[in-house]
C-alpha cells in the first residue's frame, strides 16, 4: 500500500527535477569543482573524475566508462537492493492478510492504517525499505545529467552510433531503454498488485519519452543500470522466494 503511493510520487519528483535539470545550459554553469559547494563536492565532482579516469584507461571510450561507473553505483548499492528485494516478497508473503484487513476496515481508514502497521510491526516488515533503492538514484541520475553536461569531453564524445552529448536521433537507445525498463520491472515484480503492474507498463513509456530529449550519455547509463538490474534478478531470484505458506524464504 505505501510503496503503491510513493513509487509514483518518486518518480513524478525525479522527472521534475531533471525536466529542471535539462533546462540549465551547461556553458552557463561553473566548472566542476569540489570547491562548488556540498553538491559539486559529494555528487557530481566523484562521478566526473571517475568518468574521466575510466575513459583515459579505456583508450579514451567514455561508453565504456560510463559503464564502468555504472558497475560500480550498481554494486554499492547492491545492499540496499538486495534489501528491496526482501522487503517486496515479504509485502507479497503478507497479502492475503492484508486484503482481509482491508475488506474488514474498508469503511474505517485510521483503523486500518492502525492494523496494517500491527501487520507490519508482527512481521517485521518495513513497507518504506522497497524504495530505498529508488530514492538514493534520484540524486545519483541528476549528478550523472551534469557531470556528462559539464563535461566537455562527454559531450563531444562517440560511441557506437551515438553522439553521447546528444539525444539519439535514430531513436535506438530510447527504445533500448524503454524495454529493458519493462524487462527489469517485469523480473522483479511478476507478483504486484495490479495498480504496480499499471505502472510497469506506464513507466516504459516514459522513459521512452524522456530518453528522447536526454544527452545519450545518461540514456547509456540507465540502460546499463537495467542490464545490470535484470542479470542480478535472475541471480537472485530464488534468494527471497514465497513459498507455498505465505512466508517469504
Amino acid at each position: 500500500m505505501f510503496q503503491k503511493r510513493i513509487v509514483p510520487i518518486v518518480l513524478l519528483v525525479f522527472l521534475g527535477l531533471l525536466a529542471t535539470g535539462c533546462t540549465l545550459d551547461p556553458r552557463s554553469m561553473p566548472e566542476v569543482s569540489p570547491d562548488n559547494g556540498f553538491w559539486d563536492k559529494y555528487f557530481v565532482y566523484p562521478l566526473y573524475v571517475s568518468l574521466d579516469w575510466f575513459a583515459e584507461l579505456f583508450f579514451n571510450d567514455y561508453g565504456l566508462a560510463i559503464l564502468a561507473v555504472t558497475i560500480i553505483i550498481r554494486l554499492l548499492i547492491l545492499p540496499l537492493t538486495i534489501k528491496q528485494l526482501k522487503s517486496s516478497k515479504a509485502m507479497q508473503a503478507l497479502q492475503p492478510e492484508m486484503q482481509k484487513l482491508q475488506k474488514k476496515y474498508k469503511d474505517n481508514q485510521q483503523k486500518l492504517q492502525e492494523e496494517m502497521m500491527k501487520l507490519f510491526q508482527k512481521h517485521n516488515v518495513n513497507p518504506m525499505s522497497g524504495c530505498l533503492p529508488i530514492l538514493v538514484q534520484m540524486p545519483i541520475l541528476i549528478a550523472f545529467y551534469q557531470a556528462i553536461m559539464r563535461n566537455d569531453h562527454i559531450r563531444e564524445a562517440s560511441f557506437l552510433w551515438l553522439q553521447l552529448g546528444s539525444p539519439d536521433q535514430f531513436y535506438i537507445l530510447p527504445l533500448v531503454a524503454a524495454l529493458t525498463t519493462y524487462l527489469q520491472q517485469k523480473m522483479i515484480g511478476a507478483n504486484m498488485n495490479p495498480q504496480m503492474k499499471m505502472m510497469m507498463t506506464i513507466m516504459p513509456a516514459m522513459i521512452f519519452f524522456i530518453a528522447l530529449t536526454l544527452p545519450s550519455a545518461l540514456s547509456l547509463y540507465w540502460v546499463y543500470g537495467n542490464v545490470f538490474s535484470i542479470v542480478q534478478s535472475y541471480f537472485l531470484r530464488d534468494m527471497y522466494r514465497v513459498n507455498k505458506e505465505g512466508t517469504a524464504k
